[in-house]
């Protein structure tokens, strides 16, 4: 295939009429993921690749960030902005760095994203999980959403896991599949750790993923990604405390010197048009920049 990016120039010529113009063709066509390394350290452990199984399903993922473009691209993009947000959390909290990749497999480091099932925010809470772990979910506050408290909500459940198995991989395969699946699992097939264990596909490749995002974020050249303009980080202009009803968000956001929008973009949590706060509690919102 080493004339693959001459043969993509000609059909890409053929293809255009006569009096159009051809604005770009690329000279070099990044097509191969990178080798599986010989293995991978992750929150204190080594993983190697030297049985064909294991070879396989991280080769699989290794191809799969390769050429998922789109994602793999704007993970790449957030990472400065989340992981300063959320490793500080983590440090604190006792829980290792590299747990971090987890939120790159939940949500592709999108604050925003939503799935099929309900789950939301960068850790992927669902309604129930979120309310079992302190998070305030209704109508007007969801802090799922919340950057700071998800983190600190997804740090209690994997500290939780860890003192039940003592591994971070088996930790980060329960909050794929449920603790009641993994322990029923390890007890069924007489093991102790996820890794050695038969799995739904999900899960199987889930501890692989992780692997990979690792890998990924710590050498996007070796996968084709040459970042050079990522999402930076803004630190809030300030932080409001606030333990009254907000009537109209609109009209808060003008008194504090900035718009509607620019506040619900800083405050994702903030799900309605106004803050009831019947028992009045007290919700850190945040003023960002103007620039």
């Amino acid at each position: 295939m080493r004339n693959f990016p001459l043969l993509l120039t000609a059909l890409v010529l053929l293809a255009v009429p006569a009096r159009a113009q051809v604005v770009y063709v690329p000279e070099e066509i990044h097509y191969q993921a990178p080798q599986v390394p010989e293995f991978i350290e992750f929150a204190g452990q080594t993983y190697r690749f030297d049985r064909p199984d294991l070879y396989e399903r991280m080769d699989r993922e290794l191809i799969n960030f390769t050429y998922s473009h789109t994602n793999s691209t704007l993970m790449l993009k957030r990472a400065e902005r989340i992981f300063r947000q959320v490793v500080p959390i983590l440090q604190k909290n006792g829980v290792p760095e590299d747990l971090k990749y987890l939120m790159a497999i939940e949500s592709n480091l999108d604050p925003k994203s939503v799935s099929t099932a309900g789950a939301a925010g960068l850790w992927q809470f669902l309604k129930s999980t979120g309310r079992a772990y302190g998070l305030e979910v209704n109508d007007e506050v969801d802090e799922r959403y919340n950057i700071a408290k998800s983190t600190e909500a997804a740090c209690k459940y994997l500290k939780e896991a860890y003192a039940k198995y003592g591994d971070w991989m088996t930790v980060a395969a329960s909050y794929n599949a449920g603790q009641g699946g993994i322990s029923q699992r390890i007890t069924n097939q007489r093991q102790k750790k996820a890794m050695d264990l038969f799995l739904p596909t999900e899960t199987s490749r889930y501890m692989f993923r992780i692997l990979t995002a690792k890998y990924f974020f710590e050498h996007p050249e070796d996968f084709g990604f040459h970042i050079t303009d990522p999402y930076p980080y803004r630190a809030p202009r300030k932080i409001v405390e606030i333990s009254a009803p907000i009537p109209n968000l609109t009209d808060f956001a003008a008194e504090h010197g900035t718009t509607y929008f620019f506040l619900k973009e800083a405050n994702l949590w903030l799900r309605s048009d106004k803050l009831t706060n019947k028992n009045s509690k007290t919700y850190q919102i945040i003023i960002p920049r103007a620039e």
